[in-house]
C-alpha cells in the first residue's frame, strides 16, 4: 500500500498557510488519496508520474476549492483534473524534442556514378541490340515502354504465349551476354 503522494499532499497543504484556510480540503486528500491515486496509476504507465499527476490536479482542486459548490461532487472533479493534466501532458510531449547522440536520421546511401550507370546503360543497349529483331521488340515494349504481355502482344498482333516465351528467351540470352556479366 502507497501513500506517500496523499500524506504528501496534505504535508504540503498544510504547511502552507492555506491549510488553515481549508481544513477540509486537508481531510478530504487523507481520506480520498489512495483512491485517486490508483485513478491517476491508471492513467500514466509509470508510478512516479502517477504521483506527479495527482499533486497537480490536487493543487488545481485547491486554488478552485472556494468556486466549487458541491463537494460531494469533489471526486469527480478531481477525476477530470487528472484526465485534462494528463491530456495535456501528452500533446505537450508530441512537440517536445529531445537531445540524442545519434541522428535519427539515416545516412544517405551514396550517389551511384553518372559515369558507370552510363556504362551500364550502354552495356544494356548493346546487348539489347543483338538481340533478334522480334525477340528485340518484344524486349522493348515489354520493359522499356512498360507494356503488359497483353498490350505487347496487341501491338505486334501475336499471342500472349508468344510474347512470354519470346521474352523468356530474350532475357535468358541477356543473362549470358559477357558484356553485362559485371553486372551481376
Amino acid at each position: 500500500m502507497t501513500t506517500p503522494v496523499c500524506t504528501g499532499a496534505s504535508r504540503a497543504v498544510a504547511a502552507s498557510a492555506g491549510h488553515r484556510r481549508y481544513p477540509s480540503f486537508s481531510s478530504y486528500v487523507r481520506a480520498r488519496g489512495p483512491v485517486l491515486l490508483r485513478t491517476a496509476r491508471s492513467l500514466t504507465a509509470n508510478p512516479s508520474d502517477a504521483e506527479d499527476l495527482l499533486q497537480t490536479a490536487l493543487t488545481k482542486t485547491y486554488v478552485a476549492w472556494e468556486r466549487i459548490e458541491d463537494h460531494g461532487a469533489l471526486d469527480g472533479y478531481v477525476r477530470r483534473a487528472l484526465v485534462n493534466t494528463r491530456t495535456s501532458q501528452w500533446r505537450k510531449r508530441k512537440v517536445d524534442e529531445f537531445a540524442c547522440e545519434e541522428l535519427p536520421e539515416k545516412e544517405a546511401a551514396p550517389a551511384p556514378d553518372p559515369a558507370e550507370q552510363q556504362t551500364l546503360h550502354d552495356a544494356m543497349w548493346r546487348a539489347v541490340l543483338k538481340l533478334p529483331d522480334r525477340q528485340r521488340a518484344m524486349v522493348v515494349l515489354r520493359y522499356y515502354e512498360d507494356l503488359s504481355e497483353a498490350q505487347t502482344a496487341e501491338v505486334l498482333g501475336v499471342s500472349v504465349g508468344t510474347v512470354k516465351s519470346a521474352v523468356s528467351r530474350a532475357l535468358g540470352k541477356l543473362r549470358e551476354d559477357p558484356e553485362l556479366s559485371p553486372v551481376r
